[in-house]
């Protein structure tokens, strides 16, 4: 009996064929991230006060300055530690009855009691137009900005249940075109929303789509690529999306309405319904469905572009993979290591969204220039993959990993307390935070799948990844609400729930060099498994070197 991995193999673990299609399905990731991360410019909110009619009228007629015209509108109040003109409050003045003179410098407000904004706000546009001054979300209504970010990560955890099944049930290739053909619609509804709830009605809805497409797409681009190249591919295909992190600020510099950079985002999905008949299915699918046939000529598609020739009888041929049918939630939980991987890898993947979601949005808030900050940030990301490629083979997995998050963690708790004064500083050990994060995200991606058995690891990723899309659900909350109290107060707490994470990941076994495991008992059992698998693994080289000599 043939396993497909052996007939991948004399059709070329990654040719021509698969480059082809591993550059074609990479592209997905670059408008993915304007997706996850965009809010940072369609949610900017500017520098805001309180609007008084007949002060901005009087401003105008006098030619006042913007200072003199708050300074009769708003409050001076304390704000971490520095004066700063009220944004939610104003005196509670009647203009309209009230002589004004164009010279106010006399005019003492000190003992004049204050209210809330009455007539909505006015802002310091700074050239952006973005959802905040759209719909006046400030102050009472702050919260609301919060509930972008998470709608769209609500979208992501039902997306991922959603076509996981779907994919699993009626084929990659399908799954992959509804996901863009509902892309083009959540987005275009997106950008033309009329009110702030249709916007997040379409927000979680692109969410949906646009997660399970993407996953979609990398799990089709490791089932057509030979073993050796899966963890290579999958950590190249995440490296895009950094591309498309370092792309976002240059578009918006250039595209400073949120609708029109929402197209922007939504266009490149228009193009991918083409990837309908230039990308196959995948032939490993094909076959768990008993459609051997059209796998078979898929491969021989597949040997031709890469100029080899299939030699194996093919009659029996088996996806390799085992069976999954008694897969089941409990089996995460019911024993003690087996337990211990579930839980210590959730909260991985919940900090890893949490800390990530939380740097890149702390951008927009921090008071600088957004698209140079957003810039450096984005390409402190592009070492983190080739850092990992570097170290996984030749250390391990677990100290890589667990030294990530707590660098991660200890830059983010040492950023908190550098002053403002040491902006270079400050910034140089952030961007070191933003690369320890981005490598925990993208080694927990692999390693979760190293840790459990064949005929439930799919299970295992799907339900421990659940914990990303919780996490990316809290952390704009965590971020805006925190930053209220105190700036630099997130800061605390994404360090702390990183370097626990690294913590726990010491805890876990190293999985480099160990065959990946088939069945319970050799997660619970490792030792008493290892010397028949070594015994195995040496049958089957002797056979294929005595089929090679024939």
């Amino acid at each position: 009996m043939t396993t497909f991995d052996e007939l991948l193999e004399e059709a070329g673990s990654f040719g021509r064929y698969q480059r082809r299609v591993f550059i074609l399905l990479c592209f997905v990731s670059l408008p993915f991230a304007g997706v996850y991360v965009g809010i940072v410019f369609q949610g900017f909110t500017p520098d805001h006060w309180c609007w008084v009619p007949a002060v901005v009228e009087r401003r105008q007629a006098c030619t006042w300055s913007l200072d003199d015209s708050r300074r009769l509108t708003v409050p001076l109040v304390n704000g971490s530690g520095v004066l700063q003109y009220s944004t939610c409050e104003q005196y509670e003045v009647d203009w309209n009855t009230t002589m004004l003179d164009c010279d106010t410098q006399e005019l003492d407000l000190s003992g004049v009691p204050l209210t809330a904004c009455q007539d909505g706000w006015e802002y310091q546009y700074e050239g952006r137009k973005s959802f905040v001054t759209e719909f006046n979300l400030v102050c009472s209504d702050g919260w609301l900005v919060d509930m972008y970010q998470s709608t769209l990560n609500v979208g992501f955890l039902i997306g991922s249940f959603t076509f996981g099944f779907f994919a699993d049930r009626f084929g990659r290739q399908i799954s992959f075109l509804i996901s863009n053909i509902l892309n083009v619609i959540a987005g275009i509804a997106l950008a033309a929303s009329p009110n702030y709830i249709s916007i997040l009605v379409s927000r979680t809805i692109f969410g949906f789509s646009i997660k399970g497409g993407w996953m979609t797409s990398y799990v089709l681009l490791t089932e057509i690529v030979g073993v050796k190249y899966r963890r290579t591919v999958g950590i190249l295909y995440q490296m895009f999306f950094s591309v498309g992190v370092l792309i976002l600020p240059l578009l918006a510099y250039f595209i400073t309405d949120w609708r029109w950079l929402q197209v922007t985002f939504t266009v490149p999905y228009i193009l991918f319904l083409s990837y309908y008949w230039f990308i196959p299915e995948s032939p490993r699918w094909l076959i768990s469905q008993n459609r051997c046939s059209k796998a078979l000529e898929i491969t021989e598609a597949m040997a031709k572009e890469n100029q080899k020739k299939l030699s194996k009888i093919t009659e029996a041929l088996t996806d390799g993979e085992g069976e999954s049918a008694s897969a089941s939630l409990l089996d995460l939980i019911r024993t003690p290591k087996m337990r211990k991987h579930t839980l210590i890898l959730m909260f991985n993947w919940f900090t890893s969204a949490v800390v990530y979601q939380g740097l890149i949005m702390r951008v927009g808030i921090a008071g600088g220039n957004v698209y140079i900050d957003f810039l450096i940030s984005g390409l402190v990301e592009f070492p983190a993959a080739f850092l990992i490629l570097s170290t996984i083979e030749r250390v391990g997995r677990r100290l890589p990993f667990a030294t990530a998050n707590i660098v991660a963690g200890a830059s983010c708790i040492i950023a908190a307390f550098i002053p403002d004064s040491l902006f270079w500083l400050k910034t140089a050990v952030a961007c070191i935070g933003r690369l320890g994060i981005t490598m925990a995200f993208e080694m927990v991606v692999f390693v979760n799948t190293e840790l459990y058995p064949t005929y439930i690891r799919n299970l295992a990723v799907s339900v421990c990844s659940t914990l990303c899309d919780v996490g990316g659900i809290v952390s704009s909350f965590l971020l805006y609400r925190l930053a209220v109290i105190w700036l630099e107060l997130p800061l605390i707490i994404f360090g702390a729930v990183a370097v626990i994470a690294g913590g726990l990941v010491l805890l876990l076994p190293e999985t480099k060099g160990v065959p990946l495991p088939e069945t319970i008992d050799d997660i619970e059992f490792p030792n008493r498994q290892n010397q028949s698998k070594v015994e195995n693994h040496q049958m089957k080289n002797l056979l294929k070197a005595d089929q090679t000599a024939e």
